[in-house]
């Protein structure tokens, strides 16, 4: 089973100072058939004007990994991070990723503090334990590593950050010939989120902002790719 989500499909929300687009169901936008797709639960493509971003606030029982593509967002939390002279600057900047764990509960915030516009994705998944401490982790990603080929970001096992979820998160660059093969295993589903660019995925053409959900697929098929970055997950079913 394939279903294509596309761009213009997506809820969304304009306060000005942040122009945010929801692949799945979040905040005022909601629709019962945008609920998340297995364990993976939101997808927020969002661009933050300069000197604005989101205050300090709450999150629990959710892993929160941030991809930014554009810009610089500063991030700072109840855990330290982003203090200083704490162990993380709290800077996160295109080709790093961050995964925070929301665990029993944490307060942080994301700044734009630049010159301009912070664009980013967030995405939540939903953790295999709820409660426990909160964590956070943010690795450089090697450039190398996403040319043509998928490079594993996040996952229960490893990868550059590790989630209590069960999911993995790989990323790519595709252009030209290039091409990439994800087996999945059975009973797994996949999601494809195009960040950038346009690409043919198990034989649906997407472009910029589309995303893919598939069930009962023996693997992701990148190919045909225009200038383009992908997210890939492969994801279990909620508990």
């Amino acid at each position: 089973m394939k279903q294509v989500f596309r761009s213009e499909q997506r809820g969304g929300a304009n306060h000005g100072w942040l122009l945010a687009k929801h692949s799945f169901s979040f905040a005022n936008w909601y629709d019962p058939s945008r609920m998340g797709w297995g364990v993976l639960r939101v997808i927020n493509e969002d661009r933050v004007a300069p000197n604005t971003g989101f205050g300090t606030h709450g999150h629990r029982d959710m892993e929160i990994v941030t991809y930014v593509l554009e810009g610089e967002l500063a991030h700072k939390d109840s855990m330290g991070n982003g203090e200083v002279g704490g162990a993380n600057a709290g800077l996160i900047r295109p080709g790093e990723i961050q995964r925070m764990s929301a665990g029993s509960g944490v307060l942080h915030s994301e700044m734009n503090h630049g010159p301009q516009e912070v664009h980013l994705l967030q995405i939540w998944m939903l953790p295999k334990t709820p409660g426990g401490a909160p964590g956070y982790e943010q690795a450089r990603i090697d450039p190398a590593s996403l040319r043509g080929r998928l490079a594993l970001l996040a996952a229960d096992g490893g990868g550059l950050v590790r989630v209590n979820s069960d999911a993995s998160l790989y990323a790519g660059r595709f252009d030209g010939a290039e091409a990439a093969d994800l087996p999945l295993a059975a009973g797994r589903l996949a999601y494809v989120q195009v960040a950038r660019g346009s690409v043919t995925v198990n034989g649906e053409r997407l472009n910029q902002g589309d995303g893919l959900q598939m069930a009962d697929e023996a693997a992701v098929q990148i190919r045909d790719g225009q200038q383009a970055e992908v997210l890939v997950f492969d994801l279990g079913r909620p508990q």
